[in-house]
């Protein structure tokens, strides 16, 4: 019972960490917490006789259990983020679905970067692996192969590729990406305060919005021009708070994205530095054929 104790003191410790990493490889609290739980279960089976670095141990343990649940998920994608797996696995998977409330979940998700996660769901497991544990956790490459099972030049191939598709482009202080994005930046952020006169001043007199058949009943129709869009955009943007800045197809844009679960694209076109038109795509084949990655900050 003693030693029992004191691998459970030794967890806790661990915990936040392991729920950190779980986190950016699942992208959901509640299958995070359940790949925790799983290497509580491990340590408590097999105890700490052996293992020098107890963390990295863990550590380990949480990014194979991961990278299992990555390639169950891609294998069944009619459950792309809350799989069931985790039910199995832990008799607490009530309890930790219970703290990963919305609240949480969307903390957890900002603190992330909701465009990040919505760009690290398109990544093939091990590349997910690689990049999260490499460029996010410091995890040595030696290290990070074994979990994966590939040599080491090729775990420094996956995260490599990985890193080009999440970091598609450095956003510099000039340049067209640049005044893209700073406009981009105005948008929300006069969106986010209702603002109409901010929002008008960023957009072309002209502005004009497309739909898809997934969008097209959410959003007014027969709305021309850059006042009237601005008033009615302000009157229904609850869900600006999950906006957030993204490359797309090789311009600033904007993805949508409860708690890092992509819902909307807004692929805008850009005349100067005024907004032109904007098209909203929510078709799900669309979204997941869409080049995405992040912005430098």
């Amino acid at each position: 019972m003693e030693q029992r104790n004191f691998l459970a003191e030794q967890f806790e410790q661990n915990r936040g960490h392991l729920r950190g990493v779980a986190y950016r490889m699942l992208g959901s609290l509640s299958d995070a917490d359940d790949a925790v739980q799983e290497s509580w279960l491990r340590l408590s089976r097999n105890g700490a006789d052996g293992i020098d670095n107890l963390g990295g141990w863990l550590t380990t343990v949480v990014a194979r259990v991961c990278l299992d649940m990555l390639r169950s998920r891609q294998s069944k994608r009619e459950e792309p983020l809350e799989s069931s797996a985790g039910a199995e696995r832990s008799g607490t998977s009530a309890e930790s679905r219970a703290k990963a409330d919305p609240e949480n979940e969307a903390l957890m998700a900002d603190s992330v970067g909701i465009a990040l996660l919505v760009v690290l769901d398109r990544l093939d497991p091990a590349e997910r692996l690689a990049f999260v544990l490499h460029d996010m956790f410091d995890l040595p490459f030696d290290e990070i192969a074994g979990i994966v099972g590939r040599s080491e030049p090729a775990t420094r191939q996956l995260a490599s590729r990985a890193r080009r598709r999440i970091r598609g482009a450095d956003i510099a202080e000039s340049g067209t990406l640049g005044k893209q994005r700073r406009v981009v930046d105005a948008f929300l952020a006069a969106l986010r305060r209702g603002d109409v006169p901010g929002l008008v001043a960023l957009l072309d007199p002209e502005f004009s919005v497309r739909t898809d058949a997934a969008t097209a009943a959410a959003v007014p129709q027969g709305i021309h021009g850059a006042e009237a869009w601005a008033k009615q955009a302000v009157q229904a943007a609850r869900g600006a708070v999950f906006a957030r800045p993204a490359l797309i197809e090789g311009s600033v844009g904007i993805v949508i994205a409860p708690n890092g679960r992509l819902f909307r694209v807004l692929r805008l076109n850009f005349d100067g530095e005024k907004i032109a038109a904007m098209e909203i795509i929510g078709d799900k084949e669309r979204l997941e054929q869409l080049e995405l990655a992040v912005l430098s900050d």
